[in-house]
């Protein structure tokens, strides 16, 4: 998904230069008319800063002053650098090339390779993990699946701070660097690693940017072709750069400084990957005469939200500290934050799904809200209690917008109309673009009305709305556009990945959160050993976990919880303790003088915020031992004990089930979990009680289904009464 934006999607191209300077507060229209030397944009979360730098691009190509092919718009992510590329398109400065480094790199190594190398570029290896293996294979290591995972990311770290294999383990101890196994061990690895790669003639990614690096050192001729395209660089994240992305920026610029950089560092939030603030905080260092503009207008987040950043940020320590930016909301009032303590994990996740629930009765779309957690092993357990809840979700990574099926057939129907155009008879009635769209979608399964519930069916339908409201926003801002426009519009979207937004609320890692923006954000999971957690040792690691949480906390426009549980599994010894980063800041914490007074937020507590009564340990029914994974929990028994299930009635459950998410255009587990189902066969409940009592069957489902599951358990079709006796 994308991070949802409440502007038009297409608004009307500038008419002059001055006119794209319309509508930036003093501070981003600074960065505008900066057109010259070294710049420095010093960006708080939710200020604006892709549209004070792309407006800061398109000024200078609309006024004469850029040629649009001598600037190159650098960034970290293919979904970011696509957001820049289609704002400039909207401010009429579409042929500036915007780009990952890796993007930039590659294409340049691509065209130079034969004239500094010889021959073809070697071929890219997608993704590394196997060849890792095999070299820890040669070098008779035995990794596991997670132990393969450490040290692939080791390596990668290595090579983004230009660390050879011989060197490696004096620089982790150097750096104070926790290693995932013995640096010895690691070095060796990674050797033969480098010389598979040579053997099988592979580059790895962080080989784009170490040859490309390599070829602008050795050859001047190269490295001056290079530069008399690019004459002006913008680097967005700045905060993010490694010390060998530095390096090709170096290279890049030569002896020049045109050169504008955006960044914050109370951001930096990837130093596991080699990211550094450094080259951030040291700008004004190499650029004594560099113009610095600082951003601290909040567009996106209440007062209440941005106050709860700024009390997080003020009890930070450390240099990128003493560089925060006191962020000033330029929004309406909104509701307090909330902070809930739940006894237990499965509570917490259960009561954060009904407030979902409840936020998506009172109107928040589903696809405007989000949680997040520290770790994706967390994602398990609100994954169930959302299925449970009849919430639709999305995991963040999962399958892009323009590459679901439904999508890809739309795409085919609507290019093939447009080749027709006026001989294809659906189009007779379609007066204008919008109902020409609707015409041929309707054929797709597109209806003006969505259908009831929510699901599969309604998921085909929210995918094939969001190109339906795409094509009226497009017609809106160009008039007289046709359906052939707006084939070709989609065809840049989808090669910028640059989606509509879709609904379903997204479940995420906070990393992955960086960059997005949602009406609600659920943070989840703020204990102490979590949050920080519990391998930040260093105050500058326990440093960068604050940063996480502040950048989780400024995802949020308008509605913000925070919470935590006070055991892992119920019945538990409540021994855990909320995060040491929120002391001060929730009620009854302590103070931090002014920052607690502006509005400390709502506190809620065990019963009255999971409306649950305590519970025991869960026991495993076949050998007794505590359960503590959700799925094992809902079975009643630990994941490798034998299963007792009835797989007939498994099978007629899950036939059953089919048959019910068909009929409420539903996905399956909507209706109950396969884990569900599975408990449900292995118990065989002949009562009410006893159906109620397996996890994942709460009342409403009990009302909805009980009467015919328990006719299914009695051997019936499903037609019998439900007995609560």
């Amino acid at each position: 998904m994308t991070a949802a934006t409440h502007s038009t999607l297409f608004p009307q191209v500038p008419e002059t230069a001055d006119a794209v300077l319309d509508g930036l507060d003093p501070e981003q229209r600074e960065v505008a008319l900066a057109l010259t030397g070294p710049v420095c944009v010093l960006a708080g979360a939710g200020t604006g800063k892709t549209r004070a730098i792309t407006h800061r691009i398109a000024y200078g190509v609309r006024s004469g002053r850029l040629q649009p092919s001598s600037v190159l718009a650098v960034t970290f992510t293919n979904r970011a650098a696509g957001e820049m590329r289609g704002r400039l398109r909207q401010l009429g400065a579409g042929g500036v090339q915007a780009r990952t480094f890796h993007s930039a790199a590659l294409r340049q190594l691509q065209f130079f390779w034969p004239k500094a190398v010889g021959g073809d570029l070697p071929r890219l290896l997608e993704r590394k993990i196997q060849l890792v293996a095999d070299a820890a294979a040669r070098c008779r290591v035995r990794l596991d699946r997670n132990e393969l995972r450490d040290v692939t990311g080791e390596i990668e770290w290595a090579k983004v701070t230009q660390t050879v294999p011989a060197d490696y383990p004096a620089i982790v101890a150097k750096a104070h660097r926790d290693a995932p196994r013995d640096p010895a061990e690691i070095s060796q690895i990674y050797a033969m690693y480098e010389q598979l790669k040579r053997d099988r003639s592979v580059i790895d990614f962080e080989d784009v940017l170490l040859l490309t690096v390599g070829i602008l050192q050795d050859r001047h001729d190269i490295a001056d072709q290079i530069r008399s395209q690019y004459q002006h660089f913008v680097v967005d994240e700045y905060q993010d750069v490694s010390p060998l992305q530095q390096r090709l920026l170096d290279l890049w610029l030569g002896d020049r400084d045109n050169l504008c950089v955006v960044g914050d560092a109370s951001q930096t939030i990837y130093s596991f990957t080699g990211a550094t603030p450094d080259h951030l905080l040291n700008f004004r260092t190499r650029h004594p005469g560099a113009t610095v503009v600082k951003l601290v207008r909040d567009y996106r987040s209440t007062p209440q939200v941005v106050h709860l950043a700024n009390g997080l940020l003020s009890q930070a320590r450390g240099r990128a500290a003493e560089h925060r930016l006191e962020l000033i909301s330029q929004c309406d009032p909104g509701p307090d934050p909330v902070y809930t303590e739940y006894a237990d994990e499965p509570t917490e996740a259960e009561g954060t799904a009904r407030r979902i629930r409840d936020l998506v009765a009172a109107g928040v779309p589903a696809g405007e809200i989000a949680v997040l957690y520290r770790i994706n092993a967390q994602s398990e357990v609100y994954e169930q209690a959302l299925a449970d809840a009849g919430v639709p979700y999305q995991l963040r990574g999962a399958e892009r917008f323009f590459e679901r099926q439904e999508v890809r057939e739309a795409g085919i129907a609507l290019r093939g109309a447009a080749r027709a155009g006026g001989n294809d008879s659906l189009l007779d009635d379609a007066e204008d673009l919008p109902a020409q769209v609707r015409a041929v979608l309707s054929t797709k399964g597109w209806t003006s009305q969505p259908p009831s519930g929510s699901g599969a069916v309604r998921d085909r339908w929210e995918s094939l709305a969001a190109l339906v409201r795409l094509a009226e926003d497009f017609a809106r801002a160009r008039s007289g556009a046709t359906l052939s426009d707006l084939v070709a519009e989609l065809d840049e979207r989808a090669a910028a990945q640059h989606a509509p937004t879709v609904q379903g609320v997204t479940l995420a890692s906070l990393h992955s959160a960086k960059g997005l923006e949602w009406d609600a954000v659920f943070l989840v999971g703020l204990t102490e050993g979590m949050m920080p957690i519990t391998y930040a040792k260093t105050d500058e690691q326990i440093e960068e976990e604050r940063r996480l949480l502040y950048v989780g906390v400024t995802r949020a426009r308008l509605h913000l919880t925070l919470s935590w549980a006070l055991s892992r599994s119920p019945g538990g010894r409540a021994s855990r303790r909320p995060s040491r980063f929120l002391k001060g800041l929730r009620p009854g914490s302590g103070s931090l003088g002014t920052i607690a007074s502006g509005g400390a937020g709502s506190f809620e507590r065990g019963a009255a915020a999971g409306r649950r009564k305590p519970r025991g340990p869960v026991l495993c029914r076949v050998c007794g031992a505590t359960l503590t994974e959700a799925g094992a929990m809902k079975l009643m028994r630990c994941e490798d004990c034998p299963s007792d299930m009835d797989e007939a009635l498994y099978e007629r459950l899950r036939d059953w089930r089919a048959d019910q998410a068909r009929e409420l255009g539903q996905p399956a587990y909507c209706v109950f979990t396969d884990k569900t189902l599975m408990a449900i066969a292995e118990r065989v409940p002949a009562t009410g009680g006893e159906l109620s009592s397996i996890s994942g069957v709460g009342a409403r489902k009990l009302d909805r289904f009980g009467a015919e599951v328990l006719a299914i358990c009695a051997g019936g079709d499903g037609g019998t009464g439900l007995d609560d006796s």
